[in-house]
């Protein structure tokens, strides 16, 4: 995983087939205690804040859009990179 120490970031989760976040966490141990609480499904990434998933990863060199759709509306706004730090779970547990 990428190191976002030198980032303000947030924990979002997004819950298992849902298209919206259902919290957002500044710290990830209390993301972890809210998804155990309500045994969740889904995922937790951390966002850096200010700035979108697809500049962040360009800046540092996780991502180079290969092909023209990779620049589109359409990706950036569903872009994530997989060198955001990000943990699934599945019943409220790390799965």
């Amino acid at each position: 995983m990428a190191d976002m120490s030198d980032t303000p970031t947030v924990w979002v989760f997004n819950g298992a087939r849902s298209n919206f976040p259902s919290a957002v966490f500044t710290v990830r141990e209390l993301a972890q205690a809210w998804i155990a609480k309500h045994q969740l499904t889904g995922t937790l990434t951390r966002y850096p804040l200010d700035q979108g998933a697809f500049e962040w990863a360009l800046e540092r060199g996780y991502f180079k859009p290969k092909r023209s759709d990779q620049q589109t509306p359409e990706f950036i706004g569903r872009f994530s990179a997989a060198n955001q730090e990000h943990y699934h779970y599945e019943d409220g547990q790390l799965a």
